[in-house]
């Protein structure tokens, strides 16, 4: 008996049969696993896919155009229509790269361009390159600096610039062609006829006729009549006259300026407008947004919790997902350090995953990089702070953001301040001074020690002139009146400068005397003890540096030095007397 072993219990074929049967039937509910629409509903919404903007006629709001009349864009645009098919019937390659990575195929419209400058992101590229354009402003000229009545006349016309608010005028206008591609200002003439040309003569633009200059939104106007067919013409693809809000403007009364203009034949489908900052920079701000969003979800949800439970019947469709989200909704509820979290203990797995957030705010400083990148602006001007990831802003950066403005003012804006500066000339005075002119004043600013460098590097290159006989005294006199940065701008230059006397000069020189310093003192042994190795020791000698030490501190720069280059000349006379 002892000897004897347990007999196992042969497995019958029927067990045989069911457990093969059951491993065929979860191998055929896993083949066939079917997910309930009602739960893909419940977990996903439908993505956003992203808008085209397909060439095709602008839409032109009602009133524009009179009631009956045809806008002229809307019989000029099908060759437009023509290449873009050519575009991109070109290739798949170009044709799949201009439709996935730009959103610049066609002109959106004014009231979408209206609605991208709500959002903060576009608002700041186009009023920081506005603001940056007309901060400065700008400053009259004329070559004539003795007459008074040119003096006279700068003082007026600018005070007729800031009565008429023009300064404002030229950054509304700069921010409507950051946003929607032109920045158009109505001249605004007393009695005038709108149909006619405006020259700038004193028949059309009589003494004190000027109303004033107006922004207008370009969502109101509309070209009425331009050159489509002679491209040698002036005015190809120039409007020789506008629709206003129903009304016949001629050309030359609407200033229009487009810093971005687009080809001549896509022209009538973007309404005569050009390529707007807003829609350049949308793909960049889109990839911020994203990367925003993203970042900010992630540090929210950076524990993610996985709860393992039974979904049989929501894979095999047998349930519609109700139970699972009822479950998932009890589970979050009671998911605290207050509650008590309840499992299954047979069904029911609960795992945590945590995601690093190393390296997240490079990315996130990246994607706020390209957006300097499309509108040109510096980090500090487009955001007012230094991202972190940037580094620190060089001056240099600095410097070309302020090249870039001022080439953009000569550029583009000079033009229609000109026009307005005559304008205001001719309702002033009858006449255009030919004498005064203007300039856009430097963004850039020194410090006062550089300047204070520059004023003395002049006054050195003056006194080396007269000497030379180059210019005389009363020549420098007259630039440092007419230089606003000299410090003697405005000084009485008729008031007669006795000379210095020669003879006088050279009898102080020989005596030791100098302007600053006056006559040196005798030298008495006794009032400046030595020590043993006859070098000067303690004693009044050395208060007396002290005191000129504390006193030398409350000078500038600039004093400290004239006072030591005083010194040295009265040393050297003095050392030359006692060799004499």
């Amino acid at each position: 008996m002892e000897n004897e072993k347990p007999t196992e219990q042969p497995s019958s074929s029927r067990d045989r049969v069911r457990r093969f049967r059951e491993r065929k039937r979860k191998s055929n509910e896993l083949a066939t696993q079917r997910i309930s629409p009602s739960a893909v509903r419940l977990a996903l919404e439908e993505p956003v896919e992203r808008v085209h903007y397909p060439i095709r006629i602008p839409v032109i709001p009602a009133g524009v155009v009179p009631s009956g009349t045809i806008a002229q864009v809307a019989m000029d645009s099908e060759p437009a229509y023509e290449c873009a098919r050519l575009a991109m019937d070109a290739g798949p390659q170009f044709g799949s790269q201009l439709y996935a990575y730009s959103n610049i195929e066609g002109f959106p419209g004014y009231p979408y361009l209206m609605l991208l400058a709500l959002r903060s992101e576009y608002r700041n590229m186009a009023t920081a390159l506005a603001t940056e354009l007309t901060r400065k402003w700008i400053k009259f000229n004329s070559t004539d600096t003795e007459d008074e009545s040119t003096k006279t006349k700068i003082t007026e016309i600018e005070q007729a610039f800031t009565a008429l608010g023009i300064q404002g005028i030229i950054r509304k206008a700069a921010e409507h062609d950051a946003f929607y591609g032109t920045g158009q200002i109505l001249i605004n003439i007393k009695g005038a006829d709108l149909k006619t040309p405006l020259i700038i003569d004193s028949r059309t633009v009589k003494k004190d006729s000027l109303i004033g200059f107006k922004n207008v939104d370009p969502i109101w106007t509309t070209p009425l009549m331009y050159n489509s067919l002679t491209p040698s013409s002036p005015n190809f693809y120039r409007p020789d006259s506008w629709w206003v809000m129903g009304e016949h403007w001629d050309a030359s009364r609407v200033i229009v300026t487009v810093t971005r203009e687009v080809p001549d034949i896509f022209k009538p489908a973007f309404n005569f407008s050009g390529m707007s900052l807003s829609q350049l920079a949308e793909p960049y701000v889109n990839n911020w947004l994203r990367t925003r969003q993203s970042v900010s979800d992630l540090i929210n949800n950076f524990s993610i919790v996985v709860l393992k439970t039974a979904m049989d019947q929501v894979l095999t469709g047998g349930d519609d997902g109700s139970n699972l989200f009822s479950r998932i909704k009890l589970f979050t509820a009671t998911r605290s350090n207050k509650g008590v979290m309840a499992l299954d203990k047979d069904r029911e797995e609960l795992e945590q995953i945590a995601v690093p957030l190393s390296g997240l705010h490079e990315l996130q400083s990246q994607a706020l990089e390209q957006l300097c990148v499309v509108s040109r602006e510096p980090a500090t001007v487009l955001t007012g702070i230094t991202p972190s990831g940037f580094g620190n802003v060089a001056e240099g950066e600095v410097r070309i953001w302020y090249d870039y403005i001022h080439a953009q003012q000569e550029a583009h804006w000079r033009d229609a301040i000109d026009k307005m500066f005559k304008i205001v000339q001719m309702s002033m005075y009858g006449a255009i001074d030919p004498e005064i002119t203007f300039e856009f004043v430097p963004l850039y600013e020194m410090t006062e020690e550089q300047e204070s460098t520059i004023r003395v590097n002049d006054s050195i290159r003056a006194g080396n002139l007269i000497d030379r006989g180059v210019i005389d005294a009363q020549e420098e006199r007259e630039r440092l009146a007419r230089d606003p940065e000299s410090g003697y701008q405005g000084i009485d230059i008729s008031k007669e400068i006795a000379p210095p006397d020669e003879a006088e000069e050279s009898a102080n020189l020989a005596r030791g005397t100098d302007s600053a310093l006056g006559y040196d003192a005798d030298f008495v042994e006794s009032e400046h003890p030595r020590d043993d190795d006859g070098k000067f020791g303690g004693g009044a000698g050395s208060k007396s540096l002290g005191a000129a030490k504390s006193w030398e501190k409350g000078m500038t720069t600039w004093e400290r030095a004239e006072v030591r280059e005083d010194a040295e000349r009265a040393m050297d006379s003095f050392l030359a007397r006692g060799t004499a």
